[in-house]
């Protein structure tokens, strides 16, 4: 399983944050970003939207039909994980 320690964030938002994109064995994958913008970014957690096997965000999983905001690393990788086995 993949886990927040293997995501690879770049620059985002014009470098007022970051983001890192992951894809997993089933073909979905994750979008996470902190940013000022994002939620709970101004107080350092994270926000985590599924993407579909196309690389697209997608609401339309049982794991969340928006974006999960106000995340820490570990309950970002908790969502990471729900994501993997769809």
């Amino acid at each position: 399983m993949k886990t927040f320690k293997d995501l690879e964030f770049n620059s985002f938002n014009h470098g007022d944050g970051v983001q890192a994109k992951i894809m997993f064995e089933n073909g979905f994958g994750a979008s996470v970003v902190k940013s000022s913008f994002s939620y709970g970014g101004k107080n350092g957690l994270y926000e985590i939207a599924v993407l579909d096997t196309d690389g697209e965000l997608t609401y339309d999983t049982y794991v969340t039909n928006d974006v999960i905001g106000h995340l820490t690393p570990e309950q970002v990788t908790e969502t990471m994980a729900f994501i993997q086995v769809l």
